[in-house]
């Protein structure tokens, strides 16, 4: 049964695996989001089946999505599934890029299979969801004889290799109908979403690897001397950590990872008031800010890790862009979070018009409240942060609803804004999460709270607060610009001038 821990603390262990081994990690990620699916849209036999044996992990599971032919787009699948007379499907189809795919680290996998049942409706509306096991499954429950599931292929990838990325092949295989017919992505839902909350994980948990390894090198690296005098005269040279460039890049990358941690913490606490509260207002609350809050993580996170990651080998210079360091690898590993569980351009695309113009801002004005709240607990020493948060979120609104007003003419505007949006709103959370963060540490130094401030943890904090909000934050201007230029200058080139 599990240990029945929330998952805002789980998501700290999934944190902790990630940066250690996110290829690893994979298998018990995917997993979970396959349990997930299947203890919400399971029957209660399906449950019994394939739960009992999933969450004590003795058996992986995947998620089957994507085909050659198509990603994203789901409605092009052709992966058949025709019903028999034992009351199970019979599936047909080849699916390409399942993680986690084949392996032998346990005696079954289990995969969630999307497919189209005979005289179902095109497009995304004619698409069902299917338990497909690598293994058929005995009277007793356990594995037995193959099941037509085979792997076709192994990927080979730019990072992530300790996942095994395969081609899976479908031959006439023993599933099982999971949800209603053809209401299969709504039931996978439950699964991708999970998963867009462990990518955003990922992109995190991959930055927080690099800048370990950043300062442990920068610290220890003597290269130059300072500008202001020499640090250690006793040595040939100074630690590269007293250079402003070497401390810009740490700096950044430190802001960013512990501003996007706190985030990540805070989107799982309202994963548990909707799954555990008790309280209906509460729960239909978080999930409108859960749901606008996750394209955020998604892809604010792993275009964050990107940049950090890059920014690791760069302390380290040329000894980075050797193997043997591990930083190079952190980069390869990081690539891939800003293109699976639908890459960041359709994260954007989401919130915008989805979680903002769909929704007449009810989500977007909610989170700005909450922002609003607790700047107004900012101490009065941050006046000048307070007041600059105040008119980001003012321009947050706005464009919002200039946007919207632009799209009833031109749906392209959407589109065309939707990347820059969403990395506004991004610097925005995060700024958020460093609001609340001085707030605490300020108020535990005038407390003069001495339990945790021995190292000078709250002092770091304050530091690190006044460093994102002075040379990260404004880069919200540059995106607002390019969303106010417009659909113009993207759209009215012809292609054969590309």
């Amino acid at each position: 049964g599990g240990q029945g821990l929330p998952y805002s603390l789980g998501i700290a262990i999934t944190e902790a695996i990630s940066s250690a081994n996110s290829g690893w990690g994979m298998y018990a990620g995917l997993t979970l989001g396959a349990i997930e699916a299947i203890e919400a849209h399971g029957t209660e036999q399906q449950k019994k089946t394939f739960l009992s044996k999933m969450i004590p992990g003795l058996w992986t599971g995947t998620m089957c999505l994507t085909e050659a032919h198509c990603g994203s787009d789901l409605g092009m699948i052709r992966t058949k599934a025709e019903p028999n007379d034992a009351g199970s499907y019979q599936i047909s189809g080849s699916k390409i890029f399942i993680s986690a795919g084949d392996h032998d680290l346990t005696d079954n996998i289990i995969h969630l299979v999307l497919a189209r049942l005979p005289g179902a409706p095109e497009g995304t509306r004619g698409i069902s969801l299917f338990i497909v096991p690598k293994f058929k499954i005995d009277e007793n429950g356990e594995a037995a004889e193959a099941n037509g599931v085979s792997c076709g292929s192994i990927e080979h990838k730019m990072g992530i290799n300790g996942s095994s990325t395969c081609v899976i092949n479908f031959d006439n295989a023993e599933g099982f109908l999971i949800g209603p017919e053809n209401r299969g992505l709504n039931c996978m839902f439950t699964m991708m979403n999970q998963a867009r909350l462990g990518t955003a994980t990922q992109g995190l948990a991959i930055g927080e690897a690099s800048y370990q390894g950043a300062l442990a090198y920068a610290k220890d690296r003597i290269q130059g001397r300072s500008l202001t005098g020499a640090k250690t005269p006793e040595k040939a040279a100074d630690a590269i950590i007293v250079h402003p460039d070497v401390r810009r890049m740490l700096l950044s990358m430190k802001a960013l990872t512990e501003g996007n941690r706190a985030l990540t913490y805070y989107t799982a606490t309202l994963v548990d008031i909707v799954h555990r509260s008790k309280d209906e207002t509460a729960r239909q609350q978080a999930e409108l800010e859960l749901s606008f809050l996750t394209p955020i993580c998604k892809a604010f996170f792993t275009e964050a890790g990107s940049e950090i990651t890059n920014l690791g080998v760069q302390v380290l210079g040329g000894h980075g862009y050797i193997k043997e360091w591990g930083m190079e690898q952190l980069i390869r590993d990081c690539r891939i979070t800003q293109i699976y569980e639908g890459t960041n351009g359709i994260q954007a695309l989401d919130l915008l018009a989805r979680k903002v113009l769909a929704n007449q801002g009810i989500s977007l004005n909610l989170v700005i409240d909450k922002i609003s709240g607790d700047l107004e607990k900012l101490p009065e020493e941050f006046e000048s942060k307070k007041i600059l948060l105040q008119s980001a979120l003012k321009d947050w609104g706005d464009m919002a609803l200039s946007i919207g007003k632009k799209s009833q003419t031109n749906l392209d505007e959407i589109g065309a804004a939707s990347f820059d949006f969403l990395m506004y709103s991004g610097y925005i959370c995060c700024a958020w999460q460093w609001v609340k963060i001085a707030t605490v540490a300020s108020e535990k130094l005038k407390a003069n709270d001495d339990a945790k401030n021995s190292d000078g943890f709250y002092q770091s904090k304050l530091q690190t607060f006044n460093f994102y909000f002075e040379r990260l934050l404004p880069r919200i201007q540059s995106h607002k610009s390019s969303v106010d230029s417009g659909a113009e200058n993207l759209m009215n080139m012809d292609e054969v001038f590309f």
